[in-house]
């Protein structure tokens, strides 16, 4: 995987659409869910140091991964903080001091690093059958299509305006629609002094140092939460999602990397990060680039996003915070439109396993949430036992088996 060639074999306009596909990816993030972390930063009473230490750790240990990832490899790695587990933080630091939930962090990271190494998680994705790879992750974006559209009852303008731009493009000029939509989006928002920006400046942010402590509360109420949370609800739909769209690379540098990297950020405090699920399917798709050989360059673009707005700490984060939440839902959604339809169309393409397949749709769609577990563990679990049902090997039928040798033996003794 020499980069020799390199110039030669990527060329200028080779560059918009994953490049825009990148940053699309990193907006999406900070606007839709970056705010999980600064309400468990308030929840643990951090001061303004250590949250914006928590920015900086998360998003430069983010874009160092996916950026080293997406070069090595050639493929679109889109790495991410946790969502989920930023979720369970919002609680479980209330009652758990934050040297312990430092501690916490670095015994979720070592395990990672430890399960990256081991080869355990690449054999487990290998066994997924593709149709119900393709309707989990077609059911976990369906709720993103949805509220592309459901956001015009909110913002009707904005969102008719979105919507009727991506399918004029589409008609049109395919391969435009997703960076029209972008940046039409984003003047309209200028022009109606909908994005209040007059109160930002940009300040470095510091990285703060946390000696970790470690205790046997913080092991099993937040490291082990921590741990099956990102593996179920990250890693196993983020590699899902490089799968469907045809990309091989092996699931175990993926998370010795990101396990790394959260070991090393965790005492700065990052809580974990990984291969990225929703954004990632933004990059990997045919709206980034036709050639999927060329759509590295999103996970390349998506890191350099990453480490800029963690150099700059909360200051561009709260940029991103500051677009109404309309915009990034429609954006988010019409960008996986194309994903979203591809996972049906090849879970539903086999009719042998269709309906296993339909189930796992239904179910990761429900977003079930059962022990503290989100709906795409569940929505797996579901599809697999559907499809072992549905098509696995029937019952052999013992005695009829063993009665006709049984009667040829007697017929050879007369």
């Amino acid at each position: 995987m020499s980069s020799v060639n390199l110039p030669s074999t990527v060329r200028w306009n080779d560059l918009t659409h994953p490049v825009v596909a990148g940053l699309i990816s990193v907006i999406v993030n900070y606007g839709g869910t970056f705010i999980l972390v600064f309400q468990a930063a308030k929840v643990a009473g951090l001061s303004p140091e250590l949250t914006a230490s928590w920015v900086w750790s998360v998003s430069i240990g983010v874009g160092v991964t996916g950026l080293f990832l997406s070069w090595l490899t050639r493929e679109p790695i889109i790495t991410a903080w946790s969502t989920p587990a930023a979720a369970f933080l919002v609680t479980a630091l209330a009652s758990t001091p934050y040297a312990e939930a430092v501690g916490a962090y670095l015994m979720s990271a070592a395990a990672f690093v430890v399960l990256g190494l081991s080869g355990g998680f690449e054999r487990l994705i290998r066994l997924i059958p593709p149709g119900v790879a393709s309707g989990l992750l077609a059911g976990i974006l369906l709720q993103f299509g949805i509220k592309a559209f459901g956001c015009m009852s909110i913002d009707p303008v904005l969102g008719s305006l979105l919507i009727v731009t991506y399918v004029v493009l589409k008609r049109f000029s395919a391969r435009y629609a997703v960076v029209g939509i972008l940046v039409l989006g984003l003047l309209f928002l200028l022009m109606q002094d909908r994005v209040d920006l007059s109160g930002l400046t940009l300040t470095l942010a510091a990285p703060v140092f946390t000696m970790p402590a470690f205790s046997l509360n913080a092991l099993l109420s937040v490291a082990f939460p921590l741990f099956l949370i990102t593996l179920t609800g990250q890693y196993l739909p983020g590699m899902l999602v490089l799968r469907n769209d045809g990309f091989k690379t092996s699931a175990n540098p993926i998370v010795t990397v990101t396990g790394l990297g959260s070991l090393l950020m965790a005492p700065f405090g990052s809580h974990a990060f990984n291969i990225a699920a929703i954004t990632a399917a933004i990059a990997t798709g045919r709206e980034a680039h036709e050639d999927r050989s060329k759509r590295w360059i999103g996970g390349v673009a998506a890191g350099v996003g990453y480490i800029l707005v963690g150099v700059f700490g909360v200051t561009l984060a709260a940029v991103f915070m500051a677009f109404p939440a309309t915009f990034i839902s429609t954006l988010a959604g019409l960008a996986l439109l194309g994903t979203i339809g591809g996972s049906l169309a090849t879970a539903l393409a086999d009719s042998k396993t269709r309906e296993a397949s339909l189930i796992t749709f239904l179910a990761a769609a429900a977003n079930i949430t059962l022990l503290g577990i989100g709906g795409a563990f569940w929505g797996l679990v579901i599809g697999l036992v559907a499809h072992a049902l549905l098509n696995g090997a029937p019952p052999r039928r013992g005695r009829p088996a063993i009665a006709v040798p049984a009667a040829a033996t007697v017929l050879k003794r007369e």
